[in-house]
């Protein structure tokens, strides 16, 4: 109950504070900086800002890498607030966070995309994609634009705190995966996950034993033991 009041008071707080407390929105600056990110205009666009928009992406890919498999055993399934994040970020993400139950445990059979999401070398892949995203924002980015458009602009100001968001609660799902996995859900390894940002939970993706050889595993022991 605690988590959840929590959680659901970081909900509110976070669009109370986009909404009237940050700095203004440039309707047509934050429009045509929209465009040219979706567009993939980059020589339009401050490296910086490019890498963070991103950033916030690959953050959408490392919950879904937990999120899809838990969404399977919870009576709400991930995949609406998964769409919803896609627009609104973190903003979506949370309610999920939220209304969902502690859950260690997860059954059936495994279709061709959560069996990507599964894969160490999805987690491999995000973690060199993220450090290439690193690497451009802050050797080529120009810091001091950044810092007077974090400062002015509503759109980047929220997009900088949401990405500190998706960082600080991983933590809230990590313990049941472990537990999913096999692990304790407060052994050092999950403090040397939660504690590290961004790179701990990447650094998880490429570590964590698979679900379907666990579960492999526990249907031969179970034959082993139960012959028919």
């Amino acid at each position: 109950m605690v988590r959840k009041v929590i959680l659901w008071s970081l909900w509110i707080g976070f669009i109370f504070y986009v909404l009237f407390l940050a700095p203004p929105i440039h309707w047509q600056a934050t429009l045509i900086l929209l465009k040219n990110l979706l567009t993939l205009q980059l020589t339009e666009i401050n490296p910086t800002i490019a890498s963070l928009f991103s950033l916030i992406g690959v953050c959408l890919f490392i919950y879904s890498c937990v999120l899809f498999f838990d969404g399977r055993m919870q009576k709400i399934p991930f995949y609406p607030f998964a769409i919803a994040s896609l627009g609104t970020g973190v903003i979506g993400l949370i309610p999920y966070l939220a209304l969902r139950e502690s859950n260690q445990e997860f059954t059936g059979a495994k279709d061709a995309f959560l069996k990507l999401l599964d894969s160490r070398l999805t987690g491999v892949f995000l973690t060199l994609f993220t450090i290439g995203l690193l690497a451009y924002g802050l050797l080529a980015g120009d810091w001091q634009s950044f810092i007077e458009q974090f400062r002015s602009d509503r759109f980047i100001n929220g997009m900088s705190l949401a990405f500190c968001l998706f960082c600080l609660l991983f933590p809230t799902v990590l313990g049941d995966d472990l537990a999913r996995r096999g692990y304790l859900s407060d052994s050092l390894f999950f403090w040397l996950i939660a504690l590290v940002p961004l790179f701990g939970p990447l650094a998880y993706l490429c570590l964590r034993p698979s679900l379907r050889s666990r579960l492999s595993d526990w249907v031969s022991c179970d034959r082993e033991t139960n012959p028919t």
